[in-house]
């Protein structure tokens, strides 16, 4: 998780089960742009949608926007939406048979709803739950001086007729997100047009519009003239555009304040890892968009997902691992024992467990363009597709347990600290109760980084406590694996419930045991 302040406070507050009473609990898309049934959970206040360009997550956003009503005290100006928004027949689309279903809680009660399309109508909507909703879309990032009619504002355009001024909150906000003060902040119509609204902003005694200013700060003043009222749903298509990583990051802690104020739920769409690692896992989707239909896999680590959208690196096969202390274990077992695989193999964190067994799933149903290798915790269970860490315990465990009864081996010379202290400090913190925070806690003891200690701790725990016939068969593993194809790799079956997997997919799972 996120270690902002307004995260954990949000976090904190729903764990507390007292709020939110309105929520978004699941989507299930049936028949529109490749959706075929996948069911999409929201389990967090705040959750935000990544995945490839074309895997859906637009079609959530405005599935979940069409599946509610204004409510009846909602201002005449706010605009509800419906699914033939979002999904017209065109002469190339024709989305007969397309269905909604969104599970809904109201205060203590739970109940489905659906919106669908039997024939020429869609048929539902005076059944829809009422809610106020904010959608967020794309039109809001075009330049200024590009839109429809503002060249023609700038040239006509006398007097500024009125302006809805930034008050003192939302004003720091706008400054705390940028991060620049300024002193002030408004949006102006003119004489020439009073559709056309024009972002004006004060800073350092210059006044200038958005004519002239960076597309980021547009982008937000504009967001944040949206007002979502008490537990209402906002919903926000590519949060980062024109946002640089500091803005970014602010940008979700402002919201995360906002959603714990007035019990929000917000659902975002993004290709940032910068937004992803502001969020605790559960509120992370990712979105796949596989052979035989949509995958849906939450608690994914932002490294997985970027990994998972850009082609770069390009190795030999995939070798995933849940966390990073976990991806320092892996790596220098195969540099001590081959050490010329290493560069061949792309070593990357998935986040939760459950992902882990997902990915093994679809290691197994050989579902991935190059040979793959999923690796668990050596305390987990065995999953198909998955291999075990060596050990039989947390990686953090391991390590410290096994180095203990060889008195320390060499750590103290590969970190360059005295023996005693590293004894002393290594052997002190195996009595926390979290094993966690072991590494972080004797690293801090002998003023070292963790990574810093952890990797030359590994190190000495490869060559001197793993070897001999287990160290040869678990890189035999892996090099079988790389010399095999997609096609040809096996594993056992083992029956275990899955997170989410397409209709198909699951179908195909069934069969085979």
């Amino acid at each position: 998780m996120s270690n902002s302040r307004e995260m954990r406070r949000l976090a904190a507050k729903w764990q507390q089960r007292t709020g939110w009473p309105q929520f978004l609990e699941s989507l299930e898309i049936t028949g529109l742009r490749g959706w075929d049934g996948q069911r999409v959970p929201f389990e967090f206040p705040i959750v935000a949608l990544v995945g490839e360009n074309g895997t859906g997550k637009s079609t959530v956003l405005q599935c979940a926007a069409a599946s509610y009503r204004p409510t009846n005290n909602a201002p005449p100006e706010r605009e509800s939406w419906f699914a033939s928004d979002f999904f017209p027949k065109t002469v190339w689309e024709d989305p007969r048979g397309a269905k909604i279903v969104s599970t809904v809680r109201q205060g203590k009660e739970t109940k489905p709803y659906d919106v669908r399309l039997p024939g020429e109508r869609w048929r539902g909507n005076p059944e829809r739950p009422q809610r106020n909703v904010s959608y967020i879309d794309l039109r809001r990032i075009q330049p200024i001086s590009a839109r429809i009619g503002y060249s023609k504002l700038a040239k006509e355009a006398r007097l500024e007729k009125s302006a809805q001024h930034f008050d003192k909150d939302r004003l720091a906000r706008f400054s705390q997100i940028m991060g620049w003060p300024y002193e002030s902040a408004r949006i102006a119509v003119t004489d020439a047009s009073e559709d056309r609204k024009v972002p004006v902003f004060g800073q350092q005694g210059v006044i200038y519009s958005g004519y002239n200013s960076g597309s980021g700060q547009t982008t937000i003043a504009e967001f944040l003239q949206v007002d979502p009222e008490q537990y209402g749903l906002v919903l926000i298509d590519e949060i980062e555009t024109s946002l640089h990583p500091r803005a970014q990051r602010r940008l979700i802690r402002d919201l995360a304040a906002l959603c714990k104020e007035r019990e929000l739920q917000i659902i975002l769409s993004t290709h940032s890892p910068y937004v992803l690692a502001e969020l605790p896992l559960e509120a992370r989707l990712y979105l796949m968009q596989g052979h035989r239909g949509k995958h849906i896999m939450a608690g994914v680590s932002p490294e997985f997902a970027m990994s998972r959208m850009d082609e770069y690196p390009n190795p030999e096969c995939d070798l995933y691992v849940e966390d990073d202390r976990a991806r320092t274990m892996l790596r220098e077992i195969i540099v001590c024992h081959s050490k010329g695989l290493v560069e061949r193999c792309l070593i990357t964190t998935y986040g939760a467990a459950s992902v882990g067994r997902n990915l093994g799933i679809m290691a197994f149903q050989k579902r991935f363009p190059r040979p793959t290798g999923v690796f668990l915790d050596g305390d987990q269970s065995e999953s198909p597709g998955c291999s075990l860490l060596p050990g039989g315990d947390a990686p953090e465990q391991v390590v410290f347990e096994d180095l203990k009864r060889k008195n320390w081996g060499s750590v103290a010379d590969r970190v360059g600290r005295q023996f005693s202290d590293v004894a002393d400090a290594c052997s002190q913190v195996m009595s926390l109760t979290d094993h966690h925070e072991w590494v972080s806690a004797a690293a801090s003891r002998l003023t070292l980084s963790g990574d810093d200690l952890w990797r030359p701790m590994c190190a000495e725990w490869a060559r001197l406590c793993f070897g001999g016939m287990d160290a040869t068969r678990f890189i035999q593993s892996i090099s079988d694996l790389m010399l095999a194809t997609p096609t040809s790799i096996s594993s056992p079956i083992v029956r275990l419930p899955l997170f989410e997997q397409s209709r198909d997919a699951f179908e195909d799972q069934e069969q085979m045991i």
